[in-house]
């Protein structure tokens, strides 16, 4: 039995992708559009998860700008031609399969970002997320009244966190 593994994702995963997200984010609902614009968008920066056969998670990335938090469940339109991050939308992985795939996944990303000349990674904490995310070079950003009105929809505890690749 292979390991899990990362791999391109593809318009046929969006139901399997969709199906996570309800399972792993209940609170936070997201429409198939939403993951669908973001693969058209970039589709570099989303990956599956293969494990046992199936897809066990999801990764969803894209070039952004820093401080400005997407809105959840919004559509993008397009992206910034002068992005300074690559942000982390969603990374989400079944229960079962968890255990150093996400590391994989910030690694791929990570490497993606230094190919298009970007130096910073962020995202979005929730679900009291931050220490995980903090063992993996991420750290908190002070958030100021814009930054804090824009987290409200992740709702309790969410964490705006940025990750300078510069930094090592």
């Amino acid at each position: 039995m292979s390991k899990p593994h990362w791999r391109p994702a593809h318009a046929s995963d969006l139901p399997a992708i969709s199906a996570i997200a309800a399972r792993v984010h209940p609170d936070l609902p997201e429409s198939l559009e939403v993951f669908a614009e973001k693969m058209r968008l970039y589709p570099n920066g989303c990956r599956v998860l293969i494990a046992e056969d199936g897809i066990a998670g999801y990764g969803l990335s894209h070039p952004w700008m820093q401080r400005r938090i997407p809105p959840l469940n919004g559509l993008l339109a397009r992206l910034p031609d002068d992005a300074d991050c690559l942000y982390v939308h969603d990374v989400a992985v079944l229960p079962e399969f968890r255990g150093g795939v996400l590391r994989a996944y910030i690694a791929e990303i990570e490497q993606l970002a230094r190919g298009s000349g970007i130096t910073t990674l962020a995202l979005v904490s929730v679900y009291a997320t931050r220490p995980m995310w903090q063992r993996l070079g991420f750290k908190p950003v002070a958030a100021d009244a814009e930054l804090r009105a824009k987290l409200a929809s992740y709702g309790e505890g969410a964490t705006y966190m940025l990750r300078d690749l510069a930094a090592g």
